[in-house]
């Protein structure tokens, strides 16, 4: 069980596990927004709800030069699961400067591709093959993807993660 701490301005700030979150609250530090229904925690001295989400007393400063690092899985879902260059599904990725030409592996170079598409293209540019791309890499925007973990959200967290998209 995995719960959503929001800063005191109810930006989202990470995905701590069920314990940690009930520390946060019993000292102090937290309060409860949201909590499970129907699914208590039982300790010696009582019952207490479990939280799903909760928003610190205190204000957290984050740095703005917050990133999501450049992986496969995360390029394949910035794109959709969709070929950059046909559109079919995709299930492997591609620089778009390959990387024997010094291609780097960024977000602005790489795009999810179809194994197709990709044995065809080899180690050619777009122009070279004649073939035009569908999308323009670029790194990936909003909370979703500087906040670890909220790619597996639980539906209690939409409106807080859409609140700061």
């Amino acid at each position: 069980m995995r719960t959503l701490v929001l800063n005191a301005g109810y930006e989202p700030l990470a995905i701590v596990s069920f314990r940690r979150a009930l520390v946060l609250v019993m000292n102090q530090k937290a309060s409860v927004v949201e909590c499970v229904d129907d699914d208590p925690v039982w300790a010696a001295n009582g019952r207490f709800d479990r939280p799903a989400v909760i928003v610190l007393s205190r204000y957290v400063r984050m740095p703005r030069t917050r990133y999501a690092p450049v992986t496969r899985r995360g390029v394949l879902r910035r794109d959709g699961n969709r070929c950059g260059y046909c559109g079919k599904s995709a299930s492997t990725i591609d620089h778009v400067l390959p990387r024997s030409r010094g291609g780097k592996n960024s977000w602005e170079n790489l795009v999810a591709c179809c194994l197709r598409c990709n044995n065809v293209k080899s180690d050619r540019t777009p122009q070279e093959m004649g073939w035009e791309l569908r999308l323009n890499p670029g790194p990936p925007r909003g909370t979703g993807w500087t906040v670890r973990g909220s790619e597996r959200s639980d539906p209690s967290w939409e409106p807080y993660l859409a609140m700061a998209a």
